[in-house]
């Protein structure tokens, strides 16, 4: 099967040198010093139990998407209509597009800029670009999809690649589940330019982190959501699974690039704002992120990571 990845930074290069190392056809779209490393090297792939070069194809034109069967749209929440129209007139007309997106407003976006089948995919992965053309992978890796006629043969080809795939019912629950978590680690990770293990040894951080979780919970409530589990056994595991993990946000910051905030603590504040609940921990935490991408001054970077 050829497999486009749309957006290949770190979680697009993980998942697609996974499928490549299967036997996939793989491309991937993105950065020009990612894409002249992959062609002259192969992608390295460096996960917890193996490091390989991985052969690939790559480019940094959406046209070589043409042929492809899936496409794993990767780009950042505040990219989406863009990367849509850029490889829209190229999709076969009966590819699927999967969005391995934060927030949980991607997937609508997507249906209303593609005539093609839409999913989501809720992703879980500790992932960096340690540098041009070679992803760290640090820990975890599964996916969670909702039911369609092609999930069964998803979960198939991804389970050989060594991606653990679950189905669920409730993808959306499972999206603001995710969410909860972005909410609650991202912007303190990317306040403090600390990782997660070290951040929540803080003082009040874990409070703060509650706050931001339930509000979080209040408004998906409103908007009629059940999440799934419990969502702040979830938040408490994060730490300790991905302590030396920085969030996407920070590594933004830290490269002085624009992040996804807007789609995370912003999203949440504009949905309360719309469904009468208040956010205040959310919207400060919005706020301090968007003052400091107003500096957009480059730090000493935090790994890059998608999660």
């Amino acid at each position: 099967m050829k497999i486009a990845v749309m957006g290949a930074g770190a979680v697009g290069c993980y998942y697609g040198g996974m499928l490549a190392r299967a036997g996939h056809e793989v491309v991937l779209i993105g950065r020009a010093r990612h894409v002249d490393a992959v062609r002259r090297r192969g992608l390295v792939l460096d996960t917890l139990s193996f490091k390989e070069h991985v052969a690939m194809a790559a480019s940094t034109d959406a046209r070589d998407i043409a042929g492809a069967s899936l496409v794993l749209f990767c780009v950042k929440s505040t990219d989406t209509e863009t990367g849509a129209a850029q490889m829209a007139p190229h999709l076969a007309d009966d590819a699927l597009v999967l969005s391995l997106q934060n927030g949980v407003d991607n997937t609508e976006r997507l249906r209303a800029s593609l005539k093609q089948e839409v999913g989501a995919a809720v992703v879980y992965v500790a992932t960096e670009m340690a540098g041009p053309g070679h992803v760290q992978h640090h820990g975890r890796g599964e996916l969670v999809i909702g039911p369609s006629a092609r999930s069964d043969e998803l979960v198939a080809m991804f389970g050989q690649a060594g991606v653990p795939v679950q189905v669920s019912d409730n993808v959306a629950g499972t999206l603001w589940a995710k969410l909860i978590l972005n909410c609650a680690y991202n912007a303190m990770s990317a306040i403090t330019q600390i990782p997660y293990g070290a951040l929540v040894q803080g003082q009040g951080v874990w409070d703060v982190m509650r706050d931001a979780a339930n509000e979080c919970l209040a408004v998906a409530r409103a908007e009629g959501v059940t999440v799934p589990g419990d969502p702040w056994a979830a938040v408490e595991r994060i730490a300790a699974t991905m302590p030396t993990q920085f969030s996407s946000t920070a590594q933004d910051l830290a490269r002085g690039k624009p992040s996804e905030i807007d789609h995370l603590n912003g999203f949440v504040v504009r949905k309360g704002q719309a469904l009468g609940v208040p956010t205040p921990v959310n919207r400060v935490l919005h706020t301090l992120v968007k003052l400091l991408e107003g500096k957009l001054t480059p730090t000493a970077p935090a790994p890059e990571s998608g999660s």
